[in-house]
């Protein structure tokens, strides 16, 4: 198994709703600790691996979220059922009959989204998306208190329960490639990068998916002067979409943003992206449609501002169940982002 293909599974598989990166964390730690200069955990639980450059080169940011889209117990019924929210952007009409993995007090619980049977909806129901409210996830308990002796209480997170495998030519299928694809970027460049003079800041960032959080506290801390989000980000290249509605593609290459919902990415680190690609013959791709945001949102509005960027591997069907991405794209994006601060540090 490649080494990217190595770190993409266990990272997807590993448990991470926003507030509880624990487990993705002991990841990046241990691929990390040891060749970075210094290793620190704040207490919102961003992680930053320093490499310690030489005088003179600028001090230049890198981060990827270790949250993913989860749900959150909001109430558990006499008859054992469980009510929850969601944490993060996951549409209603993916949600029924998913598998969920909670992890309760006893440790992880498996369940599935309940619905009322189709065999005794209305006509009108069938046709339409069940509101979240009408949902629950059914862990196989009869009551409240057979709930409780599970160990999952009100508070209790869980995440979809999907396993990463591989499914042939190069393409990679599982659950989290936001952010996991751009957690093994953000690990396979500090390491290309661990013997150069240069000055990076390797940050694993939580609570992403709730409005950004992590990075702006990480940001503050750091102060860089350039930052860099690595990210999965949405590709569209699938039937029903119109050609021009099409954002990215699989096996196009790593995705540069230039403007989203949160940040347009500073000129400075456009213009040294698209030149290193195009000199370097690595395949990219523009963020077709500005929507979405990524730590770049907060990062570049720290203090006096740090100009920002956003580089992505682009995945199908992020937010939901599991996702597709192609190995391709994410040795190219790899490839991109770390000759990208070789490039920008000289400058």
């Amino acid at each position: 198994m490649d080494e990217e293909i190595r770190l993409l599974a266990q990272l997807s598989n590993a448990f991470g709703p926003p507030g509880s990166e624990d487990e993705v964390r002991k990841i990046l730690g241990r691929e990390l600790e040891e060749i970075a200069d210094e290793v620190k955990v704040d207490r919102l639980g961003n992680i930053f691996f320093h490499h310690h450059g030489k005088e003179g080169y600028p001090k230049i940011m890198i981060t990827a979220h270790m949250d993913e889209v989860a749900f959150l117990i909001t109430n558990i019924t006499e008859s054992g059922f469980l009510r929850f929210h969601t944490l993060g952007g996951i549409v209603n009409r993916i949600m029924p009959g998913q598998r969920i993995l909670l992890k309760g007090e006893k440790g992880y619980v498996k369940g599935i989204i309940g619905t009322k049977p189709p065999h005794i909806m209305k006509p009108e129901e069938r046709e339409k998306v069940i509101p979240m409210e009408d949902l629950f996830i059914d862990i196989g308990a009869g009551s409240r208190k057979e709930v409780e002796e599970k160990g999952v209480t009100i508070g209790t997170t869980g995440v979809f329960d999907v396993e990463f495998m591989e499914l042939g030519g190069g393409y990679l299928m599982g659950k989290a490639f936001d952010d996991r694809a751009g957690c093994t970027v953000l690990i396979e460049v500090f390491k290309a990068l661990k013997d150069t003079p240069y000055n990076l800041i390797a940050v694993g960032t939580v609570q992403e998916e709730v409005g950004l959080r992590g990075a702006r506290t990480a940001a503050w801390q750091i102060y860089p002067d350039y930052a860099l989000a690595l990210e999965g980000t949405f590709a569209n290249d699938v039937p029903g979409v119109r050609g021009d509605r099409i954002s990215a593609k699989l096996k196009n290459g790593p995705v540069i943003t230039i403007v989203d919902r949160t940040t347009i990415t500073h000129p400075k680190i456009l213009k040294t992206l698209v030149k290193v690609a195009k000199e370097k013959k690595i395949p990219f791709q523009f963020k077709k449609i500005p929507a979405g945001g990524t730590d770049a949102g907060a990062i570049h509005l720290t203090k006096a501002g740090i100009p920002s960027g956003t580089v992505a591997v682009p995945c199908r069907y992020i937010h939901g169940p599991a996702a597709i991405t192609h190995i391709e794209d994410l040795e190219n994006t790899i490839k991109l982002v770390t000759e990208f601060i070789k490039t920008i540090s000289e400058k």
